[in-house]
């Protein structure tokens, strides 16, 4: 383990994968993020999603510096964000490239709300934003946006990520 300061209190690193061990127990929605700019688009699988305030409407996402789609938010400076349900999962597979695909959208039916950013069709949910602040947050960067347009009822089954596997919901009676 490394020690580093910060703001005159020592912390810990925690080696990444005693982390990502012990992050598989926690479940999370999945999500695909996507954003366009000078005509190049991209998206991708995150499960890194909150709803931050409903009034104004903002969330925040986390996405890995680097990727191409960090870099086309951090352009555009607006992104998509479709909640997807279990009949997806391949969609998840493929945004999260573990599938080889030269254009991640060349078999996904998309549509636009506001901003332009592609929103993936038979998703539960779709948030059309626009990012009010980046953080730098170690290996990625923290966008904290206004959600422009929501689409959603919130009905359907949505796809669980939990322990490296997709999963279903169903309710606890």
């Amino acid at each position: 383990m490394m020690k580093a300061t910060m703001e005159n209190s020592p912390i810990t690193t925690l080696d990444p994968e005693t982390l990502r061990a012990a992050m598989r127990a926690w479940s999370a929605g999945v999500t695909v993020v996507t954003a366009v700019h000078d005509g190049q688009r991209h998206g991708m699988t995150v499960n890194s999603f909150t709803s931050i305030s409903l009034d104004p409407a903002m969330i925040t996402i986390s996405l890995q510096t680097g990727s191409r789609t960090r870099e086309l938010v951090s352009s555009s400076r607006t992104f998509g964000l479709t909640i997807l349900s279990t009949e997806q999962a391949d969609i998840s597979d493929i945004f999260a490239g573990r599938k080889d695909a030269e254009d991640r959208f060349a078999d996904v039916q998309t549509e636009t709300l506001v901003t332009g950013a592609p929103l993936i069709v038979g998703g539960l949910a779709w948030l059309d934003c626009r990012v009010v602040e980046s953080i730098g947050a170690g290996m990625n960067t923290l966008f904290v946006a206004e959600v422009l347009a929501a689409r959603g009822t919130g009905e359907g089954n949505p796809l669980l990520y939990h322990n490296r596997s997709y999963w279903g919901l169903s309710p606890l009676k």
